[in-house]
């Protein structure tokens, strides 16, 4: 009974506080304190001062405002635009044809970002005003383009990764490896949703790309190169074990302040923009995971986490049933949070029950990523629908319909993992890498 006083209490401050327009940080920080003084007799402050020190002070989370800057240096250079040209050659025969460019670009660039917004704002930019002037259907151009973006969460360096890998005190490295080939899946069932629209979508098909012959192809591919050779550069040297994820993320930004200048797009106010926004988003973060490791004190003093482990393992549920009422439970979430907050603050509850349950934490990440994903775009916080309406200036209704059926396919994702856990489980078994 205590353990219900205890969780109406946290969940009625938590609620106020978010409805109060605090920041979700210091609304952690607010519950957390309201625990502290209700249920404990240690001083609320002291535990305060150094859960959030040691929380802020991890050097795995060194990494996470390296591959933020390195995301915002490259939004703000011609990749977007050298990315189409590379990209439209190869992409054009498809069924479906430029609107694959959405998916395959959103894969590059999710691969140098690590950030859904990011990754959604720098294509954006190039296929939008692409696809309209070639005639391809709004709603196609909208949703594609909203479903693939979430591939910035899944696909290597994601940030959501890295925030969840410092809350369990996992691997970094590990759960970047567990992100390849779920990430890679996804953006085929995505490609293959554009074949199906073309073989049995109503409405008209744009005409078909002037022809270009295979020479032609591969010139237009250099565009690519540099992008690519980062790509490799940075996830190859923690894959074969040469840096950590905090290396590779240095790595990756004076790759990034390199191909800037070489394009010519490196300039101080270029040079600035970057740093400052990288220290906003990271700060941002940083402040959430804080109020988090203070609510993961409090609450751990209170016995709720273990209570609660406790009280579902009495339920006798099967690991496939807990995971089907974990997806409900994080896509309702997600309808209200962003995806880190909705990560750092059911951590604490959610994973003692998993490990109660014999769930793989590796595993685990991935799914809670591809939830976390179809938060991105449901209403009525999905943050890509409100980067795409100020992009496109259509309704957000409009555009959380033409994303309708990438959630589809987002909880089609879900099943396979289900079905088999190995699409997640293998790489990381089977490479061997450097720690963190």
């Amino acid at each position: 009974m205590n353990e219900f006083y205890a969780t109406a209490i946290f969940l009625f401050v938590l609620f106020t506080l978010l409805g109060s327009s605090v920041w979700i940080g210091l609304a952690l920080m607010g519950v957390a304190w309201v625990g502290m003084e209700l249920f404990t007799s240690r001083p609320a402050g002291d535990a305060m001062i150094t859960t959030i020190w040691t929380g802020a002070s991890s050097w795995t989370l060194t990494a996470l405002p390296l591959f933020i800057w390195m995301g915002e240096i490259l939004y703000r250079t011609r990749l977007s635009e050298d990315m189409f040209r590379g990209l439209a050659p190869w992409m054009r025969k498809l069924p479906g044809g430029l609107l694959h460019t959405n998916i395959a670009g959103c894969t590059i660039f999710a691969a140098v970002s690590g950030s859904s917004a990011a990754t959604l704002t720098t294509v954006g930019k190039m296929s939008i005003p692409e696809l309209r002037a070639r005639g391809y259907p709004e709603h196609m151009i909208i949703g594609t383009l909203a479903g693939a973006a979430t591939l910035g969460l899944m696909i290597p360096p994601s940030l959501t990764l890295i925030v969840y890998g410092v809350t369990i005190n996992e691997s970094i490295t590990q759960l970047f490896m567990a992100g390849v080939f779920p990430g890679l899946v996804l953006a085929g069932l995505f490609m293959a949703y554009i074949v199906f629209w073309h073989f049995f979508g109503k409405g008209e098909r744009p005409q078909q790309e002037p022809p270009m012959s295979f020479g032609q192809m591969v010139a237009e591919s250099r565009f690519l190169i540099p992008v690519l050779m980062l790509v490799g550069t940075v996830i190859g040297s923690m894959y074969l074990g040469f840096a950590t994820a905090t290396e590779a993320a240095a790595v990756g930004v004076l790759g990034a302040l390199t191909l800037a200048a070489t394009q010519g797009s490196l300039s101080w106010s270029t040079f600035t923009e970057s740093l400052m926004g990288a220290t906003r988003t990271s700060a941002m973060i940083a402040l959430i995971l804080m109020g988090a490791s203070f609510l993961s004190l409090s609450m751990g003093f209170t016995g709720l986490p273990r209570a609660l482990a406790e009280w579902i393992d009495s339920l006798n549920m099967s690991p496939v049933a807990l995971i089907v009422a974990l997806t409900i439970f994080y896509v309702i979430l997600g309808m209200f949070l962003d995806g880190i907050s909705s990560v750092v603050l059911t951590m604490a509850i959610v994973e003692p029950m998993i490990r109660q349950a014999g769930i793989d934490v590796i595993w685990f990440g991935i799914f809670i990523v591809v939830v976390v994903e179809m938060a991105q775009v449901t209403p009525p916080i999905g943050f890509n629908l409100f980067v795409l309406q100020g992009m496109t200036r259509h309704e957000i209704s409009y555009i959380a319909k033409t994303a309708i059926p990438m959630v589809g396919l987002m909880m089609l994702m879900v099943v396979i993992l289900v079905v088999w856990p190995e699409l997640a489980t293998w790489l990381p078994e089977n490479i061997r890498s450097t720690p963190g």
